[in-house]
Parts: structure tokens; C-alpha cells; sequence
């Protein structure tokens, strides 16, 4: 065997004296050297001299106009062999003058061709492992900020619901896969008044998020101090103009709730329209006014509307009325209004809604927005509910009505009656464990009078009073259906309905029984009365 050194090994070699030698000439020189692509124009001659002419090109033979081949003389590169793999250039190798100064034989072109056969697929495995390497890192990039920008988002939405004496107030917030910046909130205001908003920013990710923090900031604390909405948007926009990133903004409406009077002032910076339903109609509640962050100086109208007791306000965010079905066509507004207007009634309006949606979208939808509805009813209340419950309060000498109320008999109202219920008791102080028994009993007690006594017909209401005296609480719940009997109260048999011989329901009275210290059952010709009594326990006033 020859002592010879090997072709690879002189190159080799070569490449380390030089790599030693530039250390020790130029010390700034760093330890990596950057590596530049080589980017051929469409047009170069030179890939047409390639699909032509496959194989090893000696740059010095080939007289056409190539800035490339220009480029590869002035670098002192003497051949170029193209790697190609399944028809496309992934790479040119490009070699300089041989260290003994001789020319390139025959041998060195074949071993070279045979480098490149071999060297071609290996390349082109290696670019699409780098390819879906990077694609990788940017999806797991991109995950990153979809899950701070949903933190931000849940960290600043209101953590609780406010509940008043003839109000239920329910929201309903579905982020999107992308996310964007929907966000609601809740103000409470001096004089029994409540500050609501339903905003959107514009944009996706972490730059809707950080906006929509600034903007719950600004205009929350322009809400706590100017109270007017269209002082607080006009404020919240010259801020935000300054400050927010350009081609973004904010759509918001802003109102303000008398929880006495049922009256709202409201105003709107470019937002979907609240829907005011009442019986078999709606109105649609305009203010105009231009997105915060728009424009500087803007003036925002300022309406007024009033919630009648039986009525409901609906706030939504473009989520709703731009969701597309397979056809493309486009929830919409006209489709909006029809479905508050036609609201009968039953398991709540957003359920109504949400129900509709995911009718017409179907079940491969993907969501494309953020979806915010929010929803704001107030109750019937009784005009004459002492008269109705003369014979229970006589019962109770000295016993103070706490309140009096009225629900329709609709599907999930009777969790309306407990939140109502145990907010009038509250200043009672109950036992923590008393409280929420009795909560657990009022619930179920009003679903068995919507459901058996009204038969759940909207029509008829289920009626509470509710009274306390020095020693106990009382509530009753009446319905319209005296004309039937109530069951009687029997423990059920656990093991006859496990095994199917006994219906699995039945269990409504039993349960009501026994989470109160008293229970009784009032009849008359046309109404039942399900009266609940609990005592303050070591808890009381």
C-alpha cells in the first residue's frame, strides 16, 4: 500500500493548515465561518447549461453570459458539480485548483460524479429534515403564544356573574383555535347602577392580547370615575390612539344599568348592535360611533332604553353573525334578530342561540372567531304578593317578608330562583352548609312546580315568598296546577331503581325533604305550595 496520503486526506489537510493559519493571521477572525447561499437568478444561463448537460462543468470551458459562472471565476473555483435529486438543483459543490497544481484527471471527474450520486439524496434528506425542523420550532413558537395570549385573556375576564334582586345576568365566552381579543366585564357603579361592556380587538395572538388588557384598563377606570358611556369611549380613544399599534383597534359598547329602574344609557364605538327582546318582538338598540383607536377626538352618541320586567338584552361580538356553514354562507344579523325575536322561551336565550349556531354550521365547523354573548333579564315581579301568601304570613306572627317574585315556567328557570332566593337570605347569615342545602331544596322545589304544577307552560308563573322571623326562614313556591296531586313523600328504594325496577325520577321530593328542617305541602282548587322551613342553626342573626 502506498504511504501516499489519499485525496480526501490531503484535502483534508489542506483545510486544516488553512483553517490554522487564518487563526493565527487574523484574530478577529471568529471560530465558525458563515456560510453564504448562493442564490442563482431564474434566468442565468448556467441552469440551463445543467439540465442540458448533467455531470461535472469546468467553469474555465464554458463562455456564456453567467453572472454566477462570473461570480464562481472571481472566488477561483475551477468546477462545478451539481447535486441533483429527483430532477431538482439542491446544491452545486464547488472545488478550486488541486494542491499539486495539475489538472483534474479522468479518475478524479468519475469519483466526483460518484460523490454526487451519492450525495445528492443524502442533501435532500437532510434539507427536509432542516425544513421540518424549523417548521416545528415555529408551530411550538406559535403554541407558546396562543397559550400566554389565552392566559391574558382569562386572567382579566371577571371571575363572577353579579347577581341582583330581579336581574340574571349570563355570558357565554368561546375562544377561538386562533386566539383573538373578545372580552366582557363587569363595573359596579355607585347610586345601585352596574357598568356592562362587550368589546373586540382586532388582530390575533399576543399583540390582541396586550391590547386588550390596555383597553379593560382604560376603560374601566374611565367607567369608575366620568360613569357617562360616551365620556368613557371618547376617553378610551384618544388614549388608545396614541398608544395602540397601527391597523388595529377596538370595537366596544358600553351601557350602564339602573338596577332599580330597569333604564340603561348606552353608547357604541363601532360594535354589533344589542337586541332587545320583549314577547314576540325586538329592537335593535343604535348609538354610532367610530372603533377606539381609530381616529383622535372622537364624539360618541349616548341613547337611553328601558328593560321591562319580562324583557332581555342581548350583547354579542362578531363571532356569532360572521360563522360560516360548508356553503359559506354567513350566520348574519337578519338570522341574529329572527331567532331573539322568535324566542319562546326554555333553556335560556345564549343556549337558544348557541344551538341554532352549531345547527347551521354543522359538525365539521371550525371556529373562526372568537363567540362573546351576554345576556341581561329582568324578572316579572308580583304587584300583590302579600295578598297571594295572606294565609302563610298569618301564620308567622311578626315575620318579615324578605321578598316576593315571580319566574315563568321555562326549562333551567330554577336556577334563576335559587340565585334569587339566597340572595335575599344572605344578611341571614345561615350555616355555610345550611345555605347551600336550602339553595339545593329551592331549586328542585321550583323545578317539580314548573314542570308538574305549570306543566312548563311560559305562560304560567311559579311564585315565591320568601319570610324570616327571630328562629327560621321560610320560602314558599307556588304553582298553577292544584287541580292534581302532589306525591307523597317516600324514601325510594335504591337497589329497585338500580335494577330497573323502579323509575329512575322520583327522587324530587325525598331529596327536598331532606335538605330542609321542614317541609309542607299547601293545596288549594287551583294551586300547590311547597313550603320550606330552616333554621338559623348556630349561625343565625
Amino acid at each position: 500500500m502506498s504511504n501516499k496520503p489519499s485525496f480526501w486526506k490531503r484535502i483534508f489537510k489542506r483545510s486544516q493548515d488553512q483553517s490554522n493559519q487564518d487563526s493565527s493571521s487574523n484574530l478577529e477572525m471568529t471560530s465558525e465561518s458563515e456560510i453564504k447561499p448562493l442564490d442563482i437568478p431564474s434566468d442565468d444561463p448556467l441552469l440551463t447549461l445543467i439540465t442540458t448537460s448533467p455531470g461535472l462543468i469546468e467553469v474555465n470551458k464554458h463562455n456564456i453570459d453567467s453572472p454566477t459562472l462570473d461570480r464562481l471565476r472571481a472566488d477561483g473555483v475551477k468546477l462545478v458539480l451539481p447535486l441533483v435529486s429527483q430532477g431538482d438543483l439542491i446544491g452545486l459543490l464547488n472545488l478550486g485548483s488541486r494542491m499539486s497544481e495539475q489538472e483534474y484527471s479522468s479518475d478524479d471527474f468519475h469519483l466526483l460524479n460518484n460523490l454526487a450520486t451519492q450525495a445528492s439524496p443524502a442533501l435532500r434528506v437532510a434539507q427536509l429534515a432542516r425544513q421540518q425542523q424549523l417548521e416545528a420550532q415555529e408551530r411550538e413558537r406559535i403554541i407558546y403564544e396562543l397559550q400566554v395570549a389565552r392566559l391574558i385573556q382569562e386572567t382579566l375576564l371577571p371571575k363572577e356573574i353579579p347577581s341582583s334582586s330581579g336581574w340574571l345576568l349570563d355570558v357565554h365566552w368561546q375562544p377561538a383555535r386562533e386566539v383573538g381579543g373578545d372580552f366582557y366585564d363587569f363595573i359596579h357603579l355607585p347610586e345601585n347602577r352596574l357598568g356592562i361592556l362587550v368589546a373586540d380587538v382586532t388582530d390575533k395572538g399576543i399583540p390582541a392580547a396586550m391590547v386588550m388588557a390596555t383597553s379593560r384598563s382604560l376603560l374601566r377606570e374611565a367607567a369608575e370615575r366620568l360613569i357617562e358611556p360616551g365620556k368613557v369611549l371618547a376617553y378610551a380613544n384618544d388614549v388608545l390612539h396614541s398608544e395602540i399599534p397601527p391597523k388595529m383597534f377596538v370595537t366596544c359598547l358600553y351601557l350602564v344599568l339602573n338596577l332599580e329602574s330597569g333604564e340603561i344609557l348606552f353608547s357604541n364605538a363601532g360594535h354589533n348592535p344589542p337586541y332587545l327582546h320583549s314577547k314576540d318582538q325586538v329592537s335593535e338598540l343604535i348609538a354610532t360611533g367610530m372603533p377606539l383607536g381609530l381616529m383622535p377626538e372622537m364624539d360618541y352618541d349616548q341613547n337611553r332604553a328601558t328593560i321591562q320586567p319580562g324583557e332581555t338584552l342581548m350583547l354579542s361580538s362578531d363571532g356569532l353573525v360572521e360563522a360560516h356553514n360548508p356553503a359559506y354562507e354567513m350566520f348574519g344579523f337578519p338570522r341574529v334578530q329572527e331567532l331573539v325575536r322568535n324566542y319562546e322561551g326554555g333553556d335560556g336565550l345564549i343556549a337558544h342561540l348557541m344551538q341554532n349556531l352549531r345547527t347551521f354550521v354543522g359538525e365539521a365547523y371550525e371556529q373562526e372567531d372568537d363567540i362573546t354573548i351576554l345576556t341581561i333579564e329582568r324578572f316579572e315581579v308580583l304587584d300583590s304578593a302579600v295578598d297571594t301568601y295572606k294565609s302563610v304570613i298569618e301564620k308567622f306572627e311578626g315575620a318579615q317578608v324578605l321578598g316576593e317574585f315571580a319566574i315563568a315556567s321555562e326549562p333551567g328557570s330554577e336556577r334563576r330562583v335559587a340565585e334569587q332566593v339566597l340572595e335575599v337570605i344572605a344578611p341571614l347569615n345561615l350555616p355555610e352548609e345550611r345555605y347551600e342545602r336550602l339553595g339545593t331544596a329551592v331549586a328542585e322545589a321550583a323545578m317539580n312546580a314548573m314542570e308538574h304544577g305549570n306543566s312548563f307552560d311560559p305562560k304560567k308563573n311559579v311564585e315565591i315568598n320568601v319570610l324570616a322571623d327571630e328562629h327560621q326562614v321560610t320560602i314558599s313556591i307556588t304553582d298553577q296546577g292544584g287541580s292534581s296531586n302532589i306525591p307523597k313523600t317516600t324514601q325510594p328504594d335504591l337497589e329497585a331503581k338500580l335494577d330497573g325496577e323502579q323509575p329512575t325520577r322520583g327522587w324530587g321530593m325525598f331529596l327536598i325533604k331532606n335538605m330542609v328542617d321542614e317541609m309542607n305541602i299547601i293545596q288549594t282548587e287551583d294551586r300547590h305550595t311547597i313550603e320550606l322551613l330552616m333554621h338559623y342553626g348556630d349561625g343565625g342573626v
